[in-house]
């Protein structure tokens, strides 16, 4: 089981294609907010990457990952 500090999606340096379900509800900041762990990845729409490691922020803040991107390019 993941640690809870690796699914606190406010680390510096997180992959842009990562998203959790808290991107699309509104709602006021709370700070005793548990993080459910519900994230995905853009590019795979599931919860690996591309490179078929977990979509999660204590995965995806490093800019090493092969699969990491700082911006997304728009056609």
């Amino acid at each position: 089981m993941a640690e809870l500090h690796n699914l606190d999606p406010n680390r510096p340096n997180l992959c842009v294609s990562l998203r959790t379900k808290n991107m699309f509800v509104w709602s006021e900041d709370d700070p005793h907010h548990t993080h459910t762990g519900v994230f995905w990845c853009l590019h795979t729409q599931g919860p690996l990457g591309p490179d078929g490691q977990l979509a999660e922020p204590g995965n995806c803040d490093n800019s090493e990952r092969g699969c990491h991107c700082q911006e997304i390019a728009v056609a």
